[in-house]
């Protein structure tokens, strides 16, 4: 088996397992009182962001995509949160994966998972108030509704854009540095093993 042979292989399996895990992390995804019920804390970018750093962003982007059609067997949003999982996680992990490519040092990997990080958060933004809540308001919901589920959280907040800018933008960003986090604390020590350059 060629070199070429052997790493394509060790990357589709790489990614498998990555994808795996990622799914498992979706799987455990929770709820925190401050925001609305529908926004769920998980971790599952994580898993996608490692596949971006060490195997390139078409990486990454395949374990957001492979996690989400898993879940859609199982899923109880009519794909939407699926879609919009997928949006925010490739709007994570491909800065990440361009800037790292680029810049394969310590600081290049800290400036890749902060600018992912942060863009994450703007996209979810954009994303949910152009395509993801106009989905659910059409499949599910009454805006009315959507809107008055934060409302009640903080009077305050009376129309969506208002809702988005308050609780979703911190709440994606904060749930993007944790992964950003974890990933700085255990990417040095898995990428041989991801590559297989550990002896």
């Amino acid at each position: 088996m060629s070199k070429k042979s052997f790493l394509s292989v060790r990357t589709l399996t790489v990614t498998a397992m990555l994808t795996a895990v990622s799914y498992v992390l979706y799987l455990f995804g929770f709820h925190i009182p401050i925001v609305p019920s529908f926004l769920t804390m998980d971790f599952s970018e994580l898993p996608a962001v490692i596949a971006s750093l060490s195997m390139g962003l078409v990486a990454g982007v395949l374990v957001c995509l492979l996690k989400n059609v898993l879940h859609l067997t199982i899923s109880h949003t009519m794909w939407v949160g699926e879609l919009s999982n997928f949006i925010l996680g490739v709007a994570f992990v491909v800065p990440v994966g361009l800037i790292y490519k680029k810049h394969k040092t310590k600081k290049g990997a800290v400036a890749a998972l902060i600018s992912g990080a942060v863009i994450m958060a703007l996209v979810g933004v954009v994303s949910n108030y152009f395509i993801i809540y106009p989905l659910y308001d059409k499949l599910a919901f009454p805006m009315e509704v959507i809107v008055g589920m934060y409302t009640a959280i903080l009077p305050q907040v009376t129309s969506l854009m208002q809702a988005l800018i308050v609780f979703n933008l911190p709440f994606t960003f904060v749930k993007a540095m944790v992964s950003v986090l974890v990933t700085l604390f255990i990417y040095k020590p898995l990428s041989p093993v991801i590559k297989g350059t550990y002896r």
